[in-house]
């Protein structure tokens, strides 16, 4: 194990390890393709369908770690994102919105193994929880910002709630308190790697629902 471990603040080591793989996720041909406006809405849609399943596994695993040593202190109520994806593929959907609703195979994948980790593997799990929400306060809002001008969204509305923290008044003031519990992780070197090395394949979840998503909707020529 690399002595830097200890002397690097974890926050940072797992910031700086994944960051290939974030790049990757987020420069994604799908991706680039919604936030330039290329898209429809309906992608859009189906984009927000998919992490329904991904924050249902999530959340459905927050109550029974809630007291777990490692993951515990990072089940907190004001992240939590499924009410609000809900609310938002009523607006995108109807009220019929769950009629259909398929998760596509890396989509599945993804969700299976948020799952798992939560089953019996805590830190596992913390390494889902801040790739997501981390990522939900931060580039998350970029996507917010687009699709309110893509698609006419009302500000902070119906559609985009999803992206809107209501219970943080502070977004910049948490992302480093939660940081600060990146840092004082009760693991030690050994298992902090084992974080990063979920972290990267967290992000590589996402890359292979991006890419199976740039392949239902391709940009005609």
């Amino acid at each position: 194990m690399d002595a830097s471990v200890t002397a690097t603040p974890f926050s940072t080591l797992i910031r700086v390890a994944s960051h290939e793989q974030h790049t990757q996720a987020e420069t994604s041909s799908f991706m680039s393709d919604l936030l330039g406006g290329r898209l429809g809405v309906d992608a859009y849609a189906r984009y927000t369908e998919q992490l329904w399943f991904v924050y249902r596994a999530l959340e459905e695993a927050a109550e029974r770690l809630q007291d777990d040593p490692v993951a515990g202190p990072f089940i907190q109520p004001e992240l939590m994102r499924t009410a609000e994806l809900e609310r938002d593929l009523a607006h995108l959907r109807g009220p019929d919105w769950r009629e259909g609703l398929l998760p596509l195979p890396a989509t599945l994948a993804y969700a299976e193994r948020v799952a798992e980790c939560a089953r019996g593997w805590p830190a596992g799990y913390v390494a889902h929880h801040y790739t997501r929400y981390l990522g939900d306060l931060s580039g998350g809002q970029i996507i917010r910002d687009k699709a309110e001008k893509t698609w006419g969204f009302a500000r902070k509305g119906d559609g985009v709630r999803f992206y809107v923290f209501e219970r943080i008044a502070n977004p910049a003031a948490f992302k480093r308190g939660y940081r600060e519990l990146l840092d004082a992780v009760n693991a030690d070197d050994l298992e902090k790697q084992r974080i990063v090395d979920e972290c990267k394949r967290a992000f590589d979840f996402n890359s292979a629902v991006f890419r199976q998503l740039g392949a239902e909707f391709p940009l005609s020529a």
